[in-house]
């Protein structure tokens, strides 16, 4: 028999005691105390940032210098400091330099939880596909040395996605927070020191 899902897990509570929107908060404060993507004073952009979990995180630790934007399909409702903007818009539809006008430049991490819509059959590879158009666009986003962390469906693909973001930046690899949950197949590709693409790379 299936394990149950537990809905109102330890990560859970702890979110609703410590004022996060959503219990996924943990996730990134946890690759961000083991890799270091993210440090006071950086400029942060949150792809899928609904309903803000993320950009909760982001802006505690960036701190009141930092910056942290936002965007996704549907607006983010929950209140958000001073450092935070969002914007309303698909990733895959906007231009790069509306995302960097709002900080004046490109970012120090580019940050990523989203996930397509889920089906069942083929999940991975949709979520692998919203990754590769996240690489696309790394070069208008994110500055010389920048860190990355992505949400993907564990799979096939996996492991050929850690290779083409590892071509990007100087180091690459799947890391799966203890705050994901036992039966999730979501995972984190996590990238430091972006170097651009490359002859090598193909792109």
């Amino acid at each position: 028999m299936p394990r149950q899902r537990k809905l109102h897990d330890g990560y859970f509570k702890q979110a609703k005691r410590e004022g996060y929107v959503a219990r996924s908060a943990y996730k990134l404060l946890e690759i961000n105390e083991k890799k270091k993507l993210v440090r006071k004073g950086d400029w942060v952009l949150d792809l899928g940032c609904a309903p803000g979990s993320w950009l909760q995180a982001a802006a505690d630790l960036v701190g009141p210098r930092g910056r942290v934007v936002g965007i996704d399909l549907k607006p983010v409702e929950h209140p958000m400091p001073e450092s935070v903007r969002t914007l309303v818009g698909d990733l895959t539809e906007t231009d790069p330099a509306v995302l960097t006008e709002f900080v004046g430049g490109r970012y120090n991490a580019v940050l990523s939880d989203m996930a397509p819509n889920t089906v069942g059959v083929g999940d991975d590879f949709r979520s692998v596909r919203l990754c590769r158009e996240i690489l696309e666009r790394l070069p208008g986003l994110i500055e010389p040395g920048g860190h990355l962390a992505m949400k993907v469906f564990e799979g096939a693909e996996l492991q050929d996605l850690v290779r083409e973001t590892r071509a990007l930046f100087d180091e690459a690899r799947a890391f799966k927070p203890d705050a994901c949950r036992d039966v999730s197949r979501e995972t984190y590709v996590v990238a430091k020191g972006y170097t651009g693409p490359t002859a090598e790379s193909g792109a």
